[in-house]
């Protein structure tokens, strides 16, 4: 199957995909906000430069999209169907990655929590509400 856009509108719609900043990682920061609760973002010298950093709870938190991320057994990880190959080997080093910096976070002993962006579509509020709590213990 052949690509619908034309290069020029292809790199224009992928340079549109932001890494940081993103609708899901807005909507949490608002709901965190609103607990009560203060952090940081991407803080640049910690591992992985994770989307909000609670250095009161050393807790950190990656908001991940679940196409980008690999969430398994989500409806919104689905893999492109032109150009398997490249998309099995970009996804395979993105989960990879992930891994090794939520590793190397727990090993300079920070908690790391992910929040799929899937979760947040269908329940903030509840995420919000595990958050408190995953947090809480944390303290």
């Amino acid at each position: 199957m052949t690509d619908v856009m034309t290069p020029t509108q292809r790199s224009r719609n992928m340079s549109r995909i932001r890494g940081k900043d993103t609708a899901p990682e807005l909507r949490l920061r608002s709901l965190l906000h609103a607990s009560g609760f203060r952090f940081r973002l991407h803080h640049p010298k910690l591992p992985g430069r994770p989307d909000i950093v609670l250095p009161k709870y050393r807790t950190v938190i990656f908001v991940h999209g679940c196409f980008w991320h690999r969430h398994e057994n989500c409806a919104y990880a689905a893999v492109p169907k032109t150009r398997s190959d490249f998309w099995a080997a970009k996804f395979k080093a993105t989960v990879i990655r992930d891994t090794e910096k939520a590793a190397q976070l727990r090993a300079s002993g920070w908690q790391v929590l992910t929040v799929w962006e899937c979760e947040l579509k269908k329940d903030a509020e509840a995420v919000v509400s595990r958050l408190q709590l995953q947090l809480k213990e944390a303290a």
